[in-house]
């Protein structure tokens, strides 16, 4: 009887052991799947953390060698774009890692390499944000240099301007002085026609001579001495009255007519800018 008692007491032990050793074995093994949870979570966040700075590299490069002309605009949209996405996944990532943390805490697990994992990753994002500020004030500051470069840019624009107008003002004077310089003017007549509009004086026993500084303008036609070579005089006698040197030109005949040809146009204009030649 006592040896039935013993080994069912013994029966009981065992089946309490058991029961136990099986709770343990349970709670160790959900233990162990919530761990492995944890650190793949945690992998899977290394991952983007990791992936994030490379981000972070990318937009030092751009903001480094930025764009010029039509793209540099379109870039400086595009680094806005993008830090505003890099700055909330960062912050996704913050969340999430302090979901980990709170429920690795929960769980009563107690393991020192994860603990340390959750600390790198803390430390790695709050770098990348410290690179993060660090790129928005440089974005700032080359948003202030290119608006006073821009600022130049239209000093000099309105500079260059002005300095094109006044060249090509200064250009016209030149044009309409060097036209001044080279305009001439001739009149040929007869007697009687040179005599009313005052260009030539004569008398009985009087020598005909050019009257000075009165003449009738309208009278005369006006030329230019660059391209005035040849001057039809329609008659078949001339005299030029006005005194141009003899060497410097010739009076020809055409087709019956005299024609006043300026061999040295220098030279026949040296004199005076006036020309009179009388015919018959």
């Amino acid at each position: 009887m006592a040896i039935a008692v013993a080994a069912v007491m013994t029966s009981c032990g065992t089946r309490e052991k058991l029961e136990k050793a099986e709770e343990q074995n349970v709670q160790l093994n959900s233990e162990l799947q919530a761990t492995l949870a944890t650190q793949d979570s945690l992998f899977a966040l290394i991952n983007d953390i990791t992936a994030g700075m490379g981000q972070i590299k990318d937009l030092e490069h751009i903001i480094a060698t930025p764009g010029n002309g039509s793209d540099a605009r379109s870039q400086k949209d595009q680094l806005r774009n993008d830090m505003v996405a890099i700055q909330e996944a960062l912050q996704q990532r913050r969340d999430r890692l302090a979901q980990l943390e709170e429920k690795l805490r929960k769980s009563g697990v107690q393991n020192s390499t994860l603990t340390k994992t959750i600390e790198n990753l803390k430390a790695q994002i709050a770098e990348q944000e410290t690179e993060m500020a660090t790129l928005r004030n440089q974005l700032s500051a080359a948003n202030v240099q290119i608006a006073s470069l821009g600022q130049k840019v239209d000093s000099l624009s309105s500079t260059v301007s002005t300095v094109t107008t006044e060249r090509e003002v200064a250009r016209q004077e030149a044009t309409q002085l060097n036209d001044e310089l080279n305009t001439c003017y001739y009149a040929v007549g007869n007697k009687s026609e040179l005599q009313k509009n005052k260009i030539i004086q004569t008398g009985f026993l009087r020598k005909t001579r050019i009257l000075e500084g009165d003449f009738e303008k309208a009278y005369f036609i006006k030329a230019d001495k660059r391209t005035l070579n040849n001057i039809p005089l329609h008659s078949k006698k001339a005299e030029v009255m006005t005194k141009q040197p003899a060497a410097s030109y010739s009076i020809e005949d055409q087709d019956g007519q005299k024609v006043l040809v300026i061999k040295d146009p220098t030279q026949f204009w040296e004199v005076s800018n006036f020309l009179v030649v009388k015919i018959d």
